[in-house]
């Protein structure tokens, strides 16, 4: 059980990051109505308004590279908790971003898994 839990969080995160460096627009199909997103300490709910955000970051191109990735199983969902740190290279920047990010995600009827909760933070310091 643990290592399934360990091997769909690293599948997800992978997927996540390649999704969010490669074409951002495709992380809606990540998210239903009910996912809330903290980016920053501003709380935005909902497909639509998640997927504007994202797309309304100051930068079009990035690249992840994930440092840790913890997942542990969510037994009142079902679903799996993730947390991420890594850096984030953008375009015209000499030195990386630290950054954590936590997922919370939840079975689907049909067999998958969407984001119920995103949280994001710079690490400064």
């Amino acid at each position: 059980m643990e290592e399934n839990i360990e091997m769909v969080g690293k599948s997800f995160v992978d997927h996540f990051y390649h999704l969010f460096d490669n074409d951002r627009a495709s992380l809606s199909s990540l998210y239903q109505p009910t996912s809330m997103l903290t980016f920053e300490g501003q709380k935005i709910q909902g497909v639509e308004d998640i997927s504007a955000k994202l797309r309304q970051l100051p930068f079009d191109q990035s690249r992840h590279q994930i440092s840790t990735i913890d997942s542990q199983p969510c037994s009142s969902t079902g679903g799996i908790v993730i947390f991420v740190s890594g850096s984030l290279q953008l375009p015209g920047e000499e030195h990386l971003l630290r950054f954590s990010q936590m997922f919370h995600l939840v079975p689907t009827l049909q067999g998958s898994f969407y984001v119920l909760n995103d949280i994001f933070r710079l690490n400064y310091g």
